[in-house]
């Protein structure tokens, strides 16, 4: 069988329903970024570990929230923290940082809302997505091989993202095993205070940043 990495589908969304799930993804992004300081604070990047540290709080600051999109948001924000301060090639690297502060992920309204099993399920061609206020349903038309993958190999990650001013698409990504963390680099090269700021385009311009995250001095 011909092994799958990923693929998109592009919902056939309503006004409504496009409605709904900008608001999603504008509240999904408010809980990251109130996660975000904490993982930066407590250098704390280990989805079990920010979960302990953040969950009770995100839930009574964002109750219009399910519980497990605030695990999915605890886990975005890990995802990124793990590029940003542990990637060797990265000058926000804690190696390179020492005892400086770590600089904060912002993460803009146009950043993936990611789903999971409890969030997002998908039976032959009938998808059913949580929104803020209810079950999203929609009917999907999947090649054979798509079909195949969905069946046969390990998903690892569901995440929605905007394609164009007027369309929403749903992307699966299939992995064998969960990811490691990425390695933390041997680099004990310091990196002043005042190149922080300023080595935030450089990040962007030598790593796969993604353009919905920004970084930000921490006061």
């Amino acid at each position: 069988m011909q092994a799958v990495n990923s693929f998109q589908i592009v919902l056939n969304t309503s006004a409504e329903q496009f409605v709904r799930l900008q608001q999603l993804q504008t509240a999904f992004a408010a809980v990251c970024n109130a996660i975000a300081p904490v993982a930066s604070g407590q250098r704390c990047w280990n989805r079990v570990a920010l979960h302990h540290l953040t969950y009770k709080d995100m839930r009574a600051r964002f109750p219009e929230m399910g519980s497990q999109m605030v695990c999915n948001a605890i886990y975005s924000v890990c995802k990124m923290s793990r590029l940003v301060y542990q990637h060797p090639d990265s000058p926000f690297n804690v190696k390179r940082l020492g005892v400086q502060k770590l600089p904060t992920l912002k993460f803009s309204d146009t950043c993936p809302v990611y789903f999971d099993s409890h969030t997002l399920t998908l039976d032959e061609s009938k998808l059913s997505m949580y929104t803020l206020d209810g079950r999203m349903k929609f009917m999907l038309t999947l090649t054979p091989l798509q079909q195949q993958a969905l069946k046969a190999q390990k998903l690892g990650e569901i995440h929605l993202n905007r394609n164009t001013v007027d369309q929403y698409a749903l992307t699966f990504i299939f992995s064998p095993s969960k990811t490691d963390p990425l390695p933390e680099s041997a680099s004990d090269t310091q990196v002043s205070e005042s190149s922080v700021s300023s080595s935030a385009s450089i990040l962007k311009n030598t790593m796969n940043v993604p353009t919905y995250v920004e970084l930000e001095s921490s006061p």
